[in-house]
């Protein structure tokens, strides 16, 4: 479990994620209005995806009216709550979006007066160092998880998904996430 007060390294590696930063709108919508085609690009499982979305809080990234971009996160035990599901529309990937979606889901966890935010992912592939440069922290290891919650493969990079890292970023009462 990762212990609050640690110290984080300073980056040396410029964030190119912000290159081109686009006009951005991020609204709360209701579940019955979250962007299913998006979540599926997150969560292959559109019956997973309805399992918890009822008792989610649903964001939603507009550019320019256009919807680019949705996150969904719910409470769970001990004071926590986990972010079930982050997507960014293929043809607005690498401008920004999900760090700022994800910058957004961090503050409104925090005002909720929540411990820490967890998120489940991969254990390898671009969205575990999207999650690492906010932060998270590898908190424990599901072993079998796609593998037991999936009925077809999840593949990238020619590599099944087995595995899943269960990253936390817990917030000990510090009020900046940079």
């Amino acid at each position: 479990m990762f212990k609050c007060g640690s110290t984080r390294p300073i980056s040396v590696k410029p964030n190119i994620e912000f290159r081109g930063v686009l006009p951005l709108q991020i609204d709360e919508v209701p579940p019955s209005e979250a962007p299913m085609d998006l979540l599926l690009l997150a969560d292959p499982s559109e019956e997973a995806i309805k399992e918890y979305l009822n008792q989610s809080r649903c964001f939603v990234a507009y550019n320019n009216d256009v919807v680019v971009g949705s996150c969904v996160f719910k409470p769970i035990a001990g004071g926590m709550v986990e972010l079930m599901n982050i997507a960014v529309s293929p043809s607005y990937q690498q401008s920004g979006i999900g760090t700022r979606l994800l910058r957004n889901v961090i503050d409104k966890v925090k005002e909720s007066g929540a411990r820490g935010l967890e998120v489940g992912t991969g254990t390898f592939g671009y969205q575990l160092t999207f999650y690492q440069r906010q932060g998270f922290r590898v908190d424990r290891i599901d072993k079998d998880f796609f593998l037991r919650n999936y009925p077809e493969p999840i593949v990238e990079d020619g590599v099944q998904h087995k595995d899943m890292l269960r990253l936390t970023l817990e917030f000990c009462g510090d009020t900046s996430h940079q």
